[in-house]
């Protein structure tokens, strides 16, 4: 259980940084990773699999979404798109072996939903076609906006093995849907988790988000009041990330509207407190879960794996990302699809994979990659585990990290063993800040400002 935030304290350590959904961070990818490294890599793994599929449209914007969308209300659109989805489909089925057994499906966005039972159907047909072998337990998931979720597009993610839906929620207060332009209502929503839950959907998370405009604490008390009646198994709570620069959409918000550092934080403490007097256990820095769900358990047996889409279960894959702007993984590179769409639809009419830029890890960066990980999905970092694997002498190694951790672990965000790293429970909140150091592209980067948004 964390004690109350010392909220001066923890307000000072917010400054502009990665959320290390992936190492090296996305701003690193670049146009110089080749083709042919990519077929390499797609060719040689043998590892089990991991699938994101990226359906972009939304019928209108959401001030507050970072997300790669396209707005749009023309059907014209969205057929055009899922034929391109099956190209690209089946120009991966000749470059790797895609009878290797999938323990991972996300449907992401854009909103999921938006498209209609048959076309989503299409697109779970088209999946199974090339990727034939689904694990006994995997985790197949959707995102489900409330506003565009029918029966029939129930009946289908059920017929098609989607086993886990995640609610965009966001918060319940009317004055903030307002303002950040996305009007759903309790009622709305608990008709679709009911309609979830008759399907027999047992693992159900919602997100939500802190830092919007016009929220406050008393406010957002109303909100996990609401969210805490409908118990979700999991809950996705996570900071805004304010870009303007970056996201156009976002421009819409007024930031003198905006809640402060200090105000956001005791958001924050409030909801972690909520949330663990109820029984929800804390995983990592933004995700909470029912004690039997697997997120828990997964921490629990220190096997979470952090990638795009936050928390997941699954280790040891090599995430597959299809369509606009998807983001793939294997252990020493990251590959991302073209976001522009006219761009990904002309490299699938050569008949190329999508490949827009990516990058391939160094045995340094794969080093970092594995500490910043862990550390972000654990919470711990077995210094004897990292000396075997890479063969180094981590203290050695890393001295000077340890020495800008000093001052970490003087504030009580952190324990320094002679064989371990172990965040404590107030740094969970700063877990962010606790990486950093071992970022190399970080302390090389002069747009760091621009880059990245604020850790609290």
């Amino acid at each position: 259980m964390i004690k109350k935030i010392d909220i001066q304290k923890f307000a000072a350590y917010s400054k502009p940084g990665p959320r290390y959904t992936s190492y090296p961070t996305a701003n690193e990818f670049h146009e110089n990773f080749s083709y042919d490294d990519y077929i390499k890599f797609l060719t040689s793994d043998k590892s089990s699999l991991s699938l994101y599929i990226h359906l972009p449209f939304c019928r209108s914007a959401c001030y507050f979404c970072g997300c790669n969308v396209i707005y749009t209300s023309k059907q014209e659109k969205k057929n055009r798109y899922i034929k391109y989805l099956n190209k690209e489909l089946h120009l991966l089925k000749q470059y790797m072996d895609c009878s290797r057994e999938v323990v991972q499906l996300h449907l992401g966005g854009g909103t999921p939903t938006f498209m209609s039972h048959t076309e989503l159907k299409e697109i779970l047909d088209m999946i199974y076609e090339v990727f034939p072998h689904f694990s006994l337990f995997a985790e197949n998931s959707c995102e489900i906006d409330p506003r565009y979720f029918s029966k029939q597009q129930m009946q289908t993610l059920h017929d098609g093995k989607i086993n886990r839906l995640s609610f965009g929620i966001q918060d319940f207060d009317i004055n903030v849907q307002n303002t950040i332009h996305r009007i759903q209502s309790q009622e709305l929503v608990s008709d679709a988790l009911k309609l979830a839950r008759d399907f027999g959907v047992h693992s159900i998370n919602f997100d939500l988000i802190y830092g919007l405009p016009k929220q406050n604490l008393e406010s957002f008390k109303r909100t996990l009041d609401i969210v805490y009646s409908m118990k979700p198994e999991r809950l996705a709570i996570f900071n805004y990330a304010h870009v303007p620069w970056l996201k156009k959409n976002m421009r819409k918000i007024n930031e003198h509207e905006l809640p402060s550092p200090r105000e956001k934080l005791q958001i924050l403490d409030y909801t972690i407190n909520f949330l663990q007097e109820r029984g929800y256990m804390m995983i990592g820095m933004d995700h909470f879960a029912q004690p039997h769900d697997e997120l828990y358990k997964a921490f629990c047996e220190k096997t979470l794996r952090r990638n795009f889409q936050g928390y997941t279960t699954k280790r040891g894959t090599q995430t597959i990302g299809i369509g606009l702007s998807a983001i793939g993984e294997g252990q020493f590179y990251y590959a991302q699809n073209h976001k522009e769409l006219h761009e990904y639809e002309k490299s699938l009419d050569k008949g190329i994979l999508p490949l827009y830029k990516g990058i391939t890890l160094s045995e340094e960066d794969y080093l970092r990659k594995t500490i910043i990980m862990e550390i972000m999905s654990n919470l711990k970092l077995d210094y004897t585990a990292i000396n075997e694997t890479f063969k180094i002498n981590f203290c050695e190694y890393f001295k000077h990290v340890l020495d800008e951790m000093k001052e970490f672990e003087q504030i009580g965000l952190v324990e320094l063993k002679p064989d371990s790293l172990e965040v404590t429970a107030d740094g969970i909140l700063l877990v962010r800040n606790l990486v950093m150091p071992f970022d190399s592209f970080l302390k090389k980067s002069v747009h760091t400002q621009k880059q990245f948004s604020k850790t609290i």
